[in-house]
């Protein structure tokens, strides 16, 4: 039986592919290849950051607190890897290799059945010291909801300027 705060967790995750998918799929490129300028991403970029994340980030961070603890720090993650893995990859390509490795990173976590003793154990971050697998867990999940925040807001903010003076009320155009 899995711990309740890990299932809380895996209720968000497993749900953000479709989530994503249902968005973004079939879109004009003009909707996920827009960004915010310099230095910020388009959703097709979040997408195979998410998909990197799934590659090296969280899983194995997890396996590295589970089997090694703080002997072993996690590696470093290049926040950009994205930029070179995902070149001239169709957005649906990335959004189906997106859905498996989650899906299979879920089921690979339930299979763990984590316990409470289990998400008290420690691992060494590069940048931020000491971290608990339930703060990873915590992380993936907000990471998720972060990051369909940010595909959101980047996509209506195409049309501030065709919203006219309705932008003022719209929290996302600021």
């Amino acid at each position: 039986m899995v711990d309740p705060f890990v299932a809380e967790c895996l209720s968000v995750l497993s749900r953000t592919p479709a989530v994503l998918d249902s968005l973004l799929r079939d879109l004009p490129d003009a909707w996920t290849s827009a960004d915010e300028g310099a230095g910020t991403w388009s959703a097709y970029v979040v997408i195979g950051h998410l998909n990197h994340c799934e590659r090296v980030d969280w899983l194995p961070r997890l396996t590295i607190i589970l089997n090694e603890g703080q002997k072993r720090p996690f590696d470093p993650f290049d926040r950009e890897a994205q930029l070179r893995e995902s070149e001239q990859k169709p957005l649906s390509r990335l959004l189906d290799e997106f859905t498996e490795l989650r899906r299979d990173n879920v089921a690979r976590v339930r299979a763990l059945e984590l316990q409470p003793r289990h998400l008290e154990l420690r691992g060494t971050h590069p940048e931020l010291g000491t971290v608990t697998a339930r703060q990873l867990l915590a992380t993936w999940t907000a990471h998720d909801l972060g990051h369909l925040v940010q595909v959101s807001r980047v996509m209506a903010k195409r049309y501030k300027q065709e919203t006219g003076p309705w932008a003022q009320y719209l929290s996302v155009m600021r």
